[in-house]
């Protein structure tokens, strides 16, 4: 009985767990799919549907939600989209279907055209939303002053930097106006707007070519130049790297060469790319004052010596068209002098004046400063370029951010002036012509904290003594104000005006 009893309870067990098998097993081969609507293609001005992903979600083959639909792109690797720096990977979306449960897919593609398919757009067309938002390309910018205005040319005429419908992957398939810029060497260009692709901050210009419109359009801004000596001409030039040590110190052209007549320098233009100009090259490379030598070299530090058999060689092999690499040497250091200047009293006036050196015996005064004895001066590379944060950092290492005075006056007259950097103005290393920092000055009463030191030569100081004071107008800025401070400040270091 008992045995029956405990079968019977196991078969109905067995029942019970086959029928809840059963169960899941039908549930789930019942889970239902949306259906998508009808395909519509989307006809609104094709730059106001450039969008980004959100990196929300993934990239399908067909709605997200209809059956059937596979993977293009995974939810992480739309979110790798979302946060490129690279304009081509920006979406354009073209097409919707909306499924019957009110979910819009919109179908995208990528400026590259590597990725497309469906993503999901939120529950109306009127926007982007979900997967997918607006996005803007390009971001206005400005012209420029340096071209504003100017005629401007390619830089180097070629296949490379042409001109664009667009700045590139900015618009779906955007496209090249001209696929190459030689023919219209020398064109002089209008620069018209400018725009910069806002992943990458590149600015591009669009430039009209009255002469030849055909070449008009968006180009890379550093394509161009207002320097027509420096336009590269294949047909006619040749390019001219000046090297050190084997690296690239300045890059020049020499423009407009003779074809070799016979083993000598002729006197009928090249016009053919590949025209031997070798011996018209070595002409102008060797004179002594050719003014395309002393251009393309000034201020780089370096000179050329036309001398070497290796230079030589490479100019007599010279084709138009080349690039050719001339080897330069550098120039000796120098010290550069020192010119202080007390800043004009506004950005329009003209009463900017020298800082003149204070010395033991001189007399106290507004313009003469105390200035600390230097270690070393400022030097540099004969002819080469120094920058304003250089001159800088080096009057911060010399003490030369703050200067003072003597003490004016005594008593409770007594007053001095302390004079704060503003500005530091670049140029180049020379042995002769100063480097000028500009200070503001204060007048501050009481006495002067200064300390007299052994003044440097002249080598290092590009202002006389206080024997003189001398005025410039390339020193701008705010004028002199009064402040009160303590008479006893720093009393037992002072230097009283004699």
């Amino acid at each position: 009985m008992q045995s029956s009893l405990k079968k019977s309870l196991y078969l109905g067990l067995a029942a019970l767990s086959f029928g809840a098998v059963a169960a899941t097993s039908t549930n789930a081969s019942a889970k239902s799919y949306a259906k998508a609507g009808a395909y519509t293609t989307l006809k609104s001005d094709a730059t106001t549907r450039n969008v980004e992903a959100t990196g929300t979600n993934a990239l399908y083959t067909k709605p997200g939600t209809v059956k059937g639909a596979k993977v293009v792109a995974s939810k992480a690797t739309m979110a790798k989209l979302a946060s490129s720096k690279k304009s081509t990977d920006y979406f354009r979306a073209y097409g919707v279907k909306t499924t019957d449960r009110g979910s819009v897919y919109y179908r995208v593609v990528t400026m590259d055209q590597k990725y497309r398919g469906y993503v999901y757009g939120g529950k109306t067309t009127d926007a982007f939303a979900g997967g997918i938002k607006s996005a803007n390309t390009t971001t206005a910018a400005t012209v420029s002053n340096d071209i504003k205005g100017k005629a401007v040319y390619f830089t180097n005429p070629g296949t490379t930097n042409v001109t664009w419908n667009a700045p590139k992957f900015t618009q779906y398939k955007a496209s090249k106006n001209v696929k190459n810029t030689t023919p219209f060497v020398g064109d002089a260009l209008t620069v018209t707007d400018a725009v910069t692709k806002t992943r990458e901050g590149s600015l591009y210009y669009y430039v009209k070519d009255a002469t030849n419109p055909s070449a008009s359009g968006w180009i890379y801004s550093k394509a161009i130049t207002t320097d027509a000596n420096v336009v590269f001409n294949q047909a006619k030039d040749i390019k001219v790297n000046f090297t050190f040590n084997g690296k690239t110190v300045k890059t020049s052209v020499m423009q407009n060469l003779k074809a070799d007549a016979n083993g000598a320098q002729g006197t009928v233009a090249a016009n053919a790319v590949g025209t031997a100009v070798g011996y018209d090259v070595l002409a102008k490379a060797t004179a002594n004052n050719d003014a395309w030598l002393t251009a393309a070299l000034s201020g780089t530090g370096y000179t050329y010596d036309g001398t070497t058999s290796a230079n030589k060689a490479a100019l007599l092999a010279a084709k138009t068209g080349d690039t050719v690499n001339l080897t330069v040497t550098q120039n000796a250091a120098v010290t550069t002098p020192i010119s202080l200047m007390s800043a004009a009293t506004t950005t329009t006036s003209n009463d900017a004046k020298a800082l003149v050196r204070a010395t033991s015996s001189s007399v106290a005064s507004q313009y003469s400063v105390v200035v600390p004895s230097l270690t070393s001066g400022f030097k540099g590379v004969n002819g080469a370029p120094y920058t304003s944060a250089d001159l800088t950092t080096f009057a911060g290492s010399n003490n030369l951010k703050t200067l003072y005075t003597k003490t004016i006056g005594t008593g409770s007259d007594a007053y001095y002036y302390e004079y704060n950097l503003t500005s530091a103005t670049a140029g180049n290393y020379s042995a002769t012509k100063p480097a000028t920092l500009v200070y503001v000055g204060t007048k501050v009463n009481g006495t002067s904290p200064a300390k007299l030191a052994t003044n440097d030569g002249d080598s290092v100081w590009g202002n006389d003594t206080d024997s003189s004071v001398a005025s410039s107008s390339t020193a701008t800025a705010t004028s002199s104000t009064t402040v009160a401070t303590s008479s006893t400040k720093a009393a037992s270091e002072s230097v009283s005006g004699k």
